[in-house]
């Protein structure tokens, strides 16, 4: 509707312009306070009248009370047509109830802007603090300071905003700016003296100014104005007494204080538009990504308008620089936005094809190390994927992106620019997945990587090349080895400040934990780590996630699911290749069999192994002869492998186990005198 409330001072309402709503008459600004501070809920016409009159109501009061509603309906709707509802003030039932959203009321605003500050770090919260005490315009309900119906919502607002005041003060104090909360403080304590957490806040902030002395006497001051104070007043004394304490800053608050001022100089200083802003952008992003799961959303969410931004320009090796930036170390082969990166991948190609053959060298690589990186599982496919019950196809896109990371590999070890090399290997590990049995391959893409990275001082690449390998080596079935690279990869992460590590190490302590402790020790393992890393901002690999793993103990069993193992699960990106096993184990075997004959094969990613296991055991329950081939062909190459260990998620135990009961179901065919070939599903 356009308008918004105000209780944080005089009762008051706006339209869409910012115009005062002229309410009319003291009764009629009171009934919208009281509407107001029933928060949504239906006032009955009763309840309004008694607390409008607070003694004794006249004998025309609900009269009165309609009145005032027609009236306020008027002020607020002004352009409402006679006889037309009101869909602000309500009639509902026995009473009103005014239909506001929450952005419409400035105390609503002011929680929820409370609210995110309290999650937010120091030099966001401070903003977020600002943001919520600039809804305050004075006391609640100012004009009805003595109103009955207001004194609980009062009492509790008021409380929020003095909290709110102390918050950002100490908000301030983390970021350094501890002159900055002094000023606030001592006009808090002065309204409101009886506040201990203000006294305390302000000797910190005294102190951290370099005026200890000052800080002291505040202290004295408290505990004459609070007959003592209370242990946090005592702690604070003893720490300013101390022998020990030093007035310096402390060194995290420092640090933001920096950021917020360098920050606020390099946008002062730097011209809208400029190429600097773009490059400084895409730093920024790169940075972003590793921070933690809303960083890494936001940076994927970001890159692709800067990019946009980039090519814009008209300058192609501008575009090519900002598209070649993003060297951020990539691990698992599953695109968490499939569109984006078939769009990034095909921007980096674009921008290579223009610089030509003879470009600089360095930035060629780069554009062609993106292209590797984003060409991840079947993200840049330009073509429905081929069905896995044909034969084995080279596809253009797939052979171009293997290309481009030969050649990256090749350019960056000409130039021997160690970052660039890392880059390049990254997107060599991405396209290594061409046939199934890569394992001991990515281990040494991996080792190369991680000694790059040492001997470079490249941590972020160091963590990527352990987890490289550590998922190389448990599809190697050498978990002793993939446990040591865990370890030094929890080691580096948080030392590196990496926490997205950790969620690849939180799986791949449950995958072995089913190898060594059995199913319901597992069982519990990756409850938690399913619950823990669901919003780790990667949904390329966690969606879909519980349905592989209700899949291990089928897979490592010889049978299909139970009737209701999969109720309620999200295959996400998997169904394709668990459907038909499902329809399988559900008696649909025509079904099941249509669906093996128009299945694409499996991503050329770290799952396709575990995938190919999939449709061999539908294809083995239900006959379909040409997937059950197909499958026994691509896994032979990774016989000595251990079946989706090689993800570092699941395990659905050795590839030879898969083989074996591949071979059987074949020979048991034969046996049989069926029909040497059946794609008729």
């Amino acid at each position: 509707m356009g308008v918004e409330f105000g209780l944080l001072g005089p009762v008051a309402a706006w339209d869409a312009d910012g115009s005062s709503l002229p309410l009319g008459a003291p009764r009629h600004r009171e009934v919208l306070g009281r509407l107001l501070i029933a928060r949504g809920r239906v006032v009955p016409v009763g309840r309004l009248v008694a607390d409008l009159w607070e003694d004794e109501a006249p004998a025309g009061a609900v009269g009165a009370v309609r009145t005032f509603v027609a009236a306020l309906r008027r002020a607020l709707e002004p352009g409402r047509p006679p006889r037309q509802p009101s869909r602000l003030l309500v009639t509902d039932g026995p009473g009103y109830v005014l239909r506001a959203s929450r952005g419409a009321v400035d105390a609503w605003r002011f929680e929820d802007a409370a609210a995110r500050a309290g999650q937010a770090p120091p030099h966001v919260a401070v903003a977020l603090w600002d943001e919520a005490l600039a809804c305050w315009r004075g006391p609640v309900l100012a004009d009805f300071p003595a109103a009955a119906w207001a004194a609980a919502e009062r009492v509790r607002l008021e409380a929020m905003r003095l909290d709110a005041v102390e918050r950002r003060a100490d908000a301030l104090l983390a970021t350094g700016a501890a002159r900055d909360a002094v000023v606030d403080l001592r006009a808090h304590v002065a309204a409101h003296p009886g506040r201990e957490d203000g006294w305390v806040l302000l000797a910190t902030a005294l102190d951290r100014a370099g005026r200890r002395g000052e800080a002291l006497r505040a202290v004295a001051r408290a505990r004459d104005v609070l007959g003592g104070g209370g242990a946090a007043l005592a702690r604070t004394e003893a720490r300013l007494l101390s022998p020990a304490a030093t007035s310096a800053t402390e060194p995290a608050g420092m640090a933001d204080s920096v950021w917020d001022r360098a920050a606020a100089s390099w946008d002062r200083s730097v011209p809208a538009r400029s190429r600097a802003r773009l490059h400084a952008t895409a730093g920024l992003l790169r940075d972003l990504a590793v921070t933690g799961p809303d960083g890494l959303v936001e940076a994927h969410r970001h890159r692709r308008d800067l990019v946009a931004a980039a090519e814009t320009t008209g300058d192609p090796e501008l575009a090519a620089r900002i598209i070649g930036s993003y060297d951020v170390p990539a691990v698992w082969t599953r695109a968490d936005d499939p569109e984006g990166a078939g769009e990034l991948s095909r921007a980096a190609a674009r921008a290579a094809a223009r610089l030509g053959p003879e470009g600089p060298p360095a930035l060629r690589a780069r554009l062609l190390s993106v292209v590797a990186v984003e060409s991840r599982g079947d993200a840049a496919a330009d073509a429905p994927l081929p069905r896995a019950s044909g034969a084995p196809v080279t596809e253009p896109w797939r052979l171009r992106a293997e290309r481009a990371a030969e050649e990256a590999v090749r350019l960056a070890r000409r130039l021997g620019d160690p970052a660039l090399l890392a880059f390049a290997l990254n997107g060599a590990f991405m396209q290594a997945f061409a046939d199934c049995g890569s394992a001991a391959r990515r281990n040494a893409l991996g080792s190369e990587l991680t000694r790059l990275s040492v001997d470079h001082q490249l941590p972020g690449h160091e963590v990527l090349g352990r987890i490289v390998r550590l998922q190389a080596l448990a599809g190697l079935g050498d978990f002793t080895g993939a446990d040591t690279e865990a370890e030094e990869i929890d080691r580096l992460a948080h030392r590196n400040e990496r926490p997205l590590a950790g969620v690849f190490t939180a799986w791949y302590r449950a995958l072995r934990t089913c190898e060594t402790e059995g199913r319901p020790a597992a069982r519990r393992r990756y409850a938690h780590v399913l619950a823990e890393t669901a919003d780790c901002g990667m949904p390329g690999l966690t969606r879909g996630a519980a349905a592989l793993v209700t899949l291990v103990p089928v897979l490592r069993g010889d049978g299909l699911p139970a009737p209701g193992d999969f109720a309620g699960l999200d295959p996400g990106p998997y169904r394709p290749w668990l459907e038909p096993l499902l329809l399988a184990a559900s008696g649909a075997t025509a079904e099941a069999r249509q669906a093996l004959s128009t299945v694409p094969r499996p991503p050329h990613d770290l799952l396709q192994e575990a995938l190919w296991c999939v449709l061999a055991r539908a294809a083995a329950s239900v006959g379909h002869l040409p997937v059950l081939r197909r499958a026994r062909r691509e896994l032979a190459a990774a016989e000595a492998e251990y079946a989706g260990a090689g993800s570092g998620l699941v395990s659905f135990g050795p590839v030879s186990r898969h083989l074996a009961a591949a071979d059987a179901a074949l020979a048991a065919h034969a046996s049989t005198g069926g029909p040497a070939d059946d794609d008729t599903g």
